[in-house]
């Protein structure tokens, strides 16, 4: 019996931040079929000779100009149908950046590249959509039990800015003082003798600023995820 040819490829999940803004993720307008002309996560297929790892940077480079040297793996995609010219097995990789430190330049498979945001998205080529929300879902969780999302910030940050990162990230409210409390209750946050005054009225708030030799000697201790899905208990 004939063994079934099927083409590898590579798609990447780039979620941006930007401070105050929505959180949103790198795409590329297709230049050819199928699905000419329609926005698509940055991907292709695995070159002979070439690691999938090597794979996903280079397609992320030559269609978008992004170099990113370090993307997580997501999950493999290998549904029959997901391409209508072939059998096509994708594995995905994702990526939480600041989109404001790339300059994007759309080159190779795509005629455009740009930043969307994941509440006002086109429609998706192939089976993008369930890989943007696995990509989505799997930040919502590490979230939960790591503490990413500090390098999307200034190095020193206010209380109100660390939780607007969070609240985008997990799109939901947080409650203020409990998210605070615990997670200065953790030991991975300098506070700092220095203050910010934010737009508008109000006292300046303190500034603080994430201590990564803590949380790695502190690492089996923290629980991220009571904060996440803490509730007020006076609000109970």
């Amino acid at each position: 019996m004939p063994q079934p040819h099927i083409l590898l490829a590579v798609d990447a999940v780039v979620l941006g931040y930007n401070p105050g803004r929505e959180c949103s993720v790198l795409l590329i307008r297709r230049k050819y079929p199928p699905f000419q002309g329609q926005w698509a996560l940055p991907g292709g297929f695995v070159e002979e000779g070439e690691s999938i790892e090597v794979a996903v940077e280079r397609e992320l480079a030559e269609e978008t100009g992004v170099h990113i040297h370090y993307l997580e793996q997501l999950f493999t995609f290998g549904n029959p149908d997901r391409d209508p010219r072939r059998r096509v097995v994708s594995i995905a990789y994702f990526a939480l950046v600041k989109p404001s430190a790339f300059q994007v330049q759309a080159a190779s498979d795509a005629s455009e590249a740009a930043w969307f945001s994941i509440k006002h998205l086109p429609p998706l080529a192939f089976d993008h959509a369930d890989i943007l929300d696995k990509g989505l879902e799997r930040v919502r969780n590490k979230i939960t039990y790591e503490p990413i999302g500090f390098e999307l910030l200034e190095e020193k940050f206010t209380f109100v800015e660390l939780q607007h990162l969070y609240e985008t990230l997990l799109d939901r409210k947080i409650d203020r003082r409990n998210f605070q409390k615990k997670l200065l209750s953790l030991g991975i946050l300098e506070e700092l003798e220095e203050h910010r005054k934010h737009q508008g009225s109000g006292r300046p708030a303190k500034l603080y600023r994430f201590n990564p030799e803590q949380y790695a000697r502190e690492k089996e201790k923290v629980i991220m995820y009571e904060i996440w899905n803490m509730k007020d208990k006076e609000e109970q």
